[in-house]
This record gives structure tokens, C-alpha cells and sequence, in this order.
């Protein structure tokens, strides 16, 4: 993307808090021009720069595929925990459905940059013992390999979320207060849910010598 092309966007999963805090600072970038948001219920919130799509079929978005063309980024944000949840079950939200939104994607805007939200220790092998891992990984390798002028996978592991955002998970609230402890005993796993939304933006604008980005690669990308 030439320096001077503003993004237009698409984000999914912003009921959710890494959507949210994503679509937070795309709403609050200069650089970012358009903002669309593809939910099953209404995210409430009103911005000039956005617009959103309610759609309950995540398995199929032909029925508007007309509304997608014309956008050069996607910030992939949806996704679900494994607990409780078998293979199949997991592969279904986790894989198919970034799976039908990335093939309608491709077949209209190939020179938009995909960002998808995996999770640290992905198993890029797709052989490893850990269920969700072996399907993160396997969701990555299919959007890498897609087509699209560039993709990325982000692994973010702890995240500092962002004030006064409400979809933040209740367990991400106590954060605040052990947030000098984490940093002191995890400060090569834990990142800011501000710089993943930076990161994602200048990796639309600029790009990134890897693919693959871990938390220290999240951290670099979000300043540049």
C-alpha cells in the first residue's frame, strides 16, 4: 500500500473485547478512512467512519458480497475458547469461519492485507498434542497461503486492554491491578490491546519483514 492510500477496513468480531479494542483505534486513526464491521448483533456503537453489517450466517457471506468489494484491509478478530469444546466443534467456529469470510475476500480485494487473531503457542505443525493449537495453526497456514497481496498472523498472549472499553472479559479487569507483577515475571508475553490495533494498522500501511508475529513483533510493529 502507497504511504498515502487510507485503509479502509473490515473488522469482525467487535462485540468481542480484541475487536472492540481494535476497531477503537482504527475509529481513532487518521490514517484509517472507512470502517466496516461485519456482527450477528449490533456492536451500539456510532462513529462517521463506520458501518456495520448485522449478518447471522458466518459460514456463508455471499448475501453480501457486494457490500465487501472496494476494502484493503481485513482485521479478523472473531474467535471462541476451546474449554469445553471438541475438535470438530472448535474447527467449525474457529477454522471454517474465517475460512468463508477469507475466500469471499480474495476473490475481490486480493490486494487487501488480512490480519488474523491466532494466540500464542500456535502450532504451525498442525501435529502437536494441543487441540486449539493444531486448529490455530492450521487456520493461519490457510489464510498465509491464500493469495492476498500480505497476511498476517498476530500471537498475542497476555493483553492489556483498553480503558473504558466494555467488552473487556472480567479477568482482563483484575489485570490492571497485578499489571507491575505480570510485567515483572512475563515481559516477553504481554502486549497491549492498543498495539495490536496499531500493529494491524501499520501493518496494512507498510507491511512487515514476517508473517508470523509474536508479542515482541506486535510491540515493534505498533511504533513504527
Amino acid at each position: 500500500m502507497e504511504n498515502n492510500t487510507k485503509i479502509k477496513a473490515i473488522i469482525t468480531g467487535t462485540t468481542g473485547m480484541v475487536g472492540e479494542g481494535v476497531m477503537h483505534e482504527c475509529l481513532n486513526n487518521p490514517d484509517v478512512e472507512e470502517v466496516l464491521v461485519i456482527n450477528r448483533h449490533t456492536s451500539g456503537v456510532q462513529h462517521p467512519k463506520l458501518k456495520e453489517i448485522i449478518h447471522n450466517t458466518f459460514y456463508d457471506f455471499s448475501a453480501i458480497k457486494e457490500q465487501l468489494k472496494g476494502y484493503n484491509a481485513c482485521f479478523f478478530c472473531l474467535g471462541t475458547t476451546s474449554v469445553g469444546k471438541k475438535e470438530d466443534e472448535y474447527t467449525k467456529i474457529t477454522f471454517d469461519i474465517t475460512k468463508a469470510l477469507a475466500d469471499t475476500l480474495v476473490k475481490f480485494n486480493p490486494d487487501m492485507t488480512f490480519c488474523y487473531i491466532s494466540g500464542a503457542a500456535t502450532d504451525s505443525t498442525e501435529k502437536g498434542r494441543i487441540m486449539w493449537a493444531r486448529v490455530k495453526g492450521r487456520t493461519e497456514n490457510y489464510i498465509l497461503n491464500l493469495g492476498f497481496r500480505q497476511a498476517f498472523a498476530f500471537r498475542p498472549a497476555i493483553i492489556i486492554p483498553t480503558k473504558g472499553l466494555k467488552n473487556t472479559l472480567s479477568f482482563y479487569k483484575y489485570l490492571f491491578f497485578l499489571l507491575p507483577v505480570v510485567k515483572l515475571f512475563f515481559p516477553k508475553h504481554i502486549c497491549s490491546l492498543k498495539e495490536i490495533g496499531l500493529a494491524m494498522i501499520n501493518s496494512a500501511k507498510a507491511g512487515y519483514d514476517k508473517n508470523v508475529l509474536e508479542v515482541e513483533d506486535i510491540k515493534k510493529l505498533a511504533v513504527k
